[in-house]
Parts: structure tokens; sequence; C-alpha cells
């Protein structure tokens, strides 16, 4: 059972969007997880940070016991400060886990939090 999420400012344009979801099924049902795209055009206006707020919340009121990012690109440093200042820690590094278009192999974060 999953759910999304559109975050538009007052004139209706859509500014980004977040999925939230079980990460696993079955015995590990208790832990969250989510995506996130924002539109780069609104990038540094606060919306991820909406979004992620409004994640948390959710994962919190369904009951879940914590939430786990399973990639997180090492070089979207961004991101990555976003989500430590959510509370957010990197668990592991998975060494060249993602292609990037320009960067070439680069790492993909494991981040998790508690609830």
């Amino acid at each position: 059972p999953g759910r999304t999420v559109v975050a538009v400012d007052d004139s209706g344009t859509v500014l980004g969007t977040a999925k939230m979801n079980p990460n696993h099924m079955g015995g590990a049902s208790h832990i969250a997880s989510a995506s996130f795209m924002v539109d780069p055009q609104y990038a540094g206006r606060g919306v991820g940070r909406a979004l992620g707020e409004h994640v948390l919340a959710w994962a919190r009121a369904e009951g879940y016991r914590a939430m786990q990012f399973n990639a997180v690109v090492e070089t979207n440093t961004g991101a990555v400060a976003l989500w430590e200042s959510l509370g957010f820690q990197i668990m592991t590094t998975l060494p060249e886990g993602f292609l990037h278009p320009t960067k070439g192999y680069v790492g993909l974060h494991i981040m998790y939090q508690q609830l």
C-alpha cells in the first residue's frame, strides 16, 4: 500500500512529487521508503524539504518503525544534506553503484532513519 503526493504552487504548477511505500514486503514491511522528484527549476526553494517532512509524517502516522532510502546518489550533495538535516544517516555506500551521465561511476548511499 503506497501513496503518491504532488507539491504544487498557488497557480497549480507542479513543483515536485514523492511516492511513499513499504521498503519490502513480509517481515520487513515495517520499514518505509520513498522516492522523490523535484523540477530542477524549483530546486533550492524548499520543495524537497516539504516533501521529505510530509513523507516522514506519513510514515509515522502509518506506524512504520523506520524509513530507508535505498539509492541516494553521493554526488547529489543537496539531497544528501537535506536527508541528513531531516535525521537520516548514511548506513553504507555502494562503490560505483550508480552510472552518472557526466561523472561516470559514483557511489550510491543507503540512508536510514529510525522513527
